[in-house]
């Protein structure tokens, strides 16, 4: 017989003239052109023959099809941190750093450390079992895990093995020195100029220094005296308490007074009967915590606090030390969030010296970033700002104030990485080319401003600056690729390829992913969009559509990287049939005070009105199902998702919201204030966005989720939301995660994610 189909277990099987062909190798054969079915005709004529067959074309497409179908598909378990085999679908990564203060580079592979020369050529520095050892003969506790130590210099690095700082001198493989804190320490923060250990501990704070007993500090109080932590809920770029001088002299640390702060009560449902554990919540509009700044003389063992002064009630931001070690620079920022005073403070006295410059904005002023001293110029600094409209880098001296502005354009500086060996040149992280998508690093030189773009290709560089500012580690990916690391010749441009990760998603069901760009619901300015389309796309079929939302500041979704930035959850709904479909509104970062402030004292408004942009983009398209539109997201995105579902009941049929807020009156000082002002100062917009007042324009089906004691958009929102649907006698869905915070994470996440999941499955 001259053409012969046959089903197995193991495949599809065709037998062409006595041999035997598996479904992959015809296909393969036949994409080839190298597939004769009578050696006497050309493949033309073989070609006619099998159009003239509708049995030989109906096998070959079945062939076709069934090697497609062959491709694996996602689960849960693999796209959802959390998920058994999340990790083996983010592309491998190399943990490769300069060593220490030099230019070459280190290989960290958790179990060894290396010496990189190349790509594929590497030298052994110390292992995890040499380290151990040297931690047993001490009678130190040993590490399961080199990942997270820190270089000092070229031979020596340090890390926490969970008692204390333990020092390793690699060019003798010895323990240079060891400072034991107590297990319950928290806060910890090591300086090796100052071989000195700042802790907290039973609400105190202590310094350890090397060969010495730990001494007290400051003392702090269970009913609110808190030091050493970060502060104002962690805005304002706000991330620690304890700041060390240049030289490891000295050392500042926050002290925060919460005792006239209103308790807010969580619950603990783990003890036989259940048990209230309080957090100090300041929320909008009400009494907020009281700070102040304190310094600690290593030498003399005494403290001065900073005379901020009154009012109390401010925010004291972004610390920095001038190069000597003698003042203090504090962005001081009203309550108000719209006057900020950068000020100078004597660091041994504690008496306000001056303010250097002040600035205003009629909707907020939000400094993250601490001033940045030139190394070689102890009085010059480099400080952002965002009052030109697009956050750019400015110059400034101690005593002769503003000097110059260094960078300007309509794009905006992401992230500062230091200067050259010279201090002629400062490098930074931008969108100047390529726009709000991209991410490149560049070099300013500080006398003429002329900006020199070091990274090459589209896409998204993370980089990391050598000391000596001469090489740089440049970890890129765009849409396409994964993720590449090479490291870059400053002066040369020239750069090595050190790893390319695979595609993990070979041999994988995976949807298309396009980028788009939309107009915004002003008609003036763009916005960035991406789509990611069932595998085996068929345009002449309908989808339904799962829009995944944010919206709100300091979150950008969409960015020219690997997948284009989307979560992996929306590869897999992809996969199940769906659209994933996600847009960056007006409000979102990176694009400028015009674009990010326009929310100023009515959130949900231009935020909902571009979504919508969104949804017109997509039922344009003949492939969605217009009928069938969903949207889900968490925190600020839980609020568009509920917002969305009441502004525009016909639009959503099913939706998600994850911890939302439902009233910003409910919401925290520091973040509600800046963006709406206080419910007394702003009635109307607090009034328009509050989602409790609008549940009886709700039509589609909604499934609200929220963990019992979220500390962040606590509990309350979406109770209220819920005793205001059952008011409006409107029914919706409710999840509550018990003993979970404001995000749902580890193994439970997976089980979040498959309630989400089946939720639009049932109901879209």
């Amino acid at each position: 017989m001259w053409f012969i189909f046959q089903w197995s277990k193991v495949g599809i099987f065709i037998k062409i003239h006595h041999k035997i062909y598996r479904s992959e190798e015809l296909l393969f054969l036949f994409q080839k052109k190298s597939l004769i079915f009578n050696p006497k005709f050309s493949l033309h004529k073989n070609i006619i023959i099998m159009k003239k067959n509708c049995l030989l074309i109906a096998l070959l497409l079945l062939a076709i099809c069934t090697t497609a179908q062959e491709l694996k598909k996602l689960g849960l378990e693999d796209v959802i941190a959390g998920g058994k085999n999340y990790r083996n679908f983010i592309p491998e990564n190399k943990n490769i750093k300069f060593l220490g203060d030099a230019d070459a580079l280190v290989l960290n592979e958790s179990d060894s450390v290396f010496l990189m020369l190349d790509k594929n050529e590497k030298t052994l520095l110390f292992s995890l079992v040499e380290i151990n050892l040297l931690l047993k003969n001490k009678g130190l506790s040993e590490i399961k895990s080199l990942w997270s130590i820190e270089w000092i210099d070229n031979e020596l690095f340090w890390f926490n093995n969970e008692h204390g700082i333990v020092v390793i001198n690699t060019a003798h493989k010895s323990i240079e020195y060891h400072i034991d804190f107590p297990e319950e320490a928290r806060n910890i923060d090591f300086n090796h100029k100052a071989q000195s250990v700042v802790y907290t501990n039973n609400y105190n704070l202590y310094v350890a220094q090397r060969d010495m007993l730990p001494k007290l500090v400051a003392e702090g109080s269970e009913n609110g005296i808190v030091l050493g932590e970060s502060v104002h809920r962690s805005e304002f770029g706000i991330i620690k308490g304890i700041f060390w001088a240049p030289t490891g002299n000295l050392f500042a640390f926050y002290r925060m007074d919460e005792t006239m702060v209103t308790n807010y009560p969580l619950v603990n449902i783990n003890t036989r009967v259940a048990e209230v554990e309080n957090i100090k919540y300041p929320m909008a509009g009400m009494k907020s915590h009281e700070v102040t700044l304190g310094v600690y003389d290593m030498a003399t063992g005494t403290v001065v606090y900073m005379n901020t002064g009154e009012p109390k009630e401010k925010y004291l931001t972004n610390i920095s030390w001038s190069g000597d070690d003698k003042n203090i620079l504090i962005a001081e920022l009203n309550r108000g969030q719209d006057d900020m005073k950068l000020n100078i403070y004597n660091s041994k006295t504690g008496e306000w010296i001056k303010t250097l410059f002040e600035e205003k904005s009629d909707t907020w002023v939000e400094p993250e970033n601490p001033a940045l001293f030139i190394p070689s110029s102890p009085a010059r600094f480099i400080w952002q700002s965002e009052r030109d409209g697009f956050n750019h880098l400015y110059i400034y001296d101690l005593d002769k104030g503003f000097v110059k502005q260094l960078t300007k354009g309509n794009w905006v500086v992401t992230n500062v990485l230091g200067f050259d060996e010279k201090n002629k040149a400062v490098f930074f992280e931008g969108t100047k080319d390529g726009g709000v998508l991209t991410r490149n690093l560049y070099q300013v030189a500080l006398g003429n401003g002329k900006i020199t773009r070091i990274t090459n290709g589209e896409g998204t560089h993370n980089t990391t600056l050598s000391a000596s500012g001469s090489k740089a580690i440049d970890v890129f990916s765009n849409t396409d690729t994964p993720r590449e690391i090479k490291v870059i010749d400053i002066k040369s441009k020239s750069a090595k390829v050190l790893h390319q990760a695979k595609n993990p998603f070979e041999g994988y069901e995976k949807g298309k992913i396009v980028m788009d760009t939309l107009l915004s619901a002003d008609g003036k300015t763009d916005l960035y969009s991406r789509m990611i389309l069932p595998p085996n796309f068929d345009a002449a079929k309908k989808y339904p559509v799962v829009v995944y939302v944010y919206g709100g500041p300091h979150a950008q979704l969409v960015q020219n990287s690997w997948l284009g930035a989307a979560r992996l959850w929306q590869l897999y709904m992809a996969q199940q049939g769906y659209i994933a479909f996600t847009m960056d509104n007006r409000g979102t970062p990176y694009r400028g005070c015009d674009f990010e402030k326009v929310i100023h004292r009515q959130l949900g408004e231009a935020e909902a009105a571009d979504q919508m942009e969104g949804i017109k983009y997509l039922k344009a398209l003949p492939y969605v199902d217009v009928d069938r539109i969903g949207v889900h997201g968490w925190s600020y995105g839980g609020f568009m998702t509920i917002n969305l579902m009441e502004k525009y009941p016909d639009i959503f049929k099913v939706g998600v919201a994850g911890g939302p807020v439902t009233d910003w009156k409910y919401y925290e000082i520091m973040y509600g204030e800046r963006y709406m002002d206080t419910p007394d100062e702003n009635k109307q917009g607090y009034l328009n966005s509050n989602l409790n007042e609008r549940t009886k324009d709700i039509q589609g089906r909604l499934l609200v989720i929220h963990g019992a004691i979220d500390p962040t958009v606590v509990w309350q929102h979406s109770l209220d939301f819920l005793e205001h649907c059952i008011k409006s006698r409107k029914q919706v869905d409710y999840f509550v995660y018990p003993r979970h915070e404001h995000n749902v994470l580890g193994p439970d996440r997976v089980h979040l994610m498959e309630k989400v999941t089946n939720y639009f499955k049932d109901f879209l």
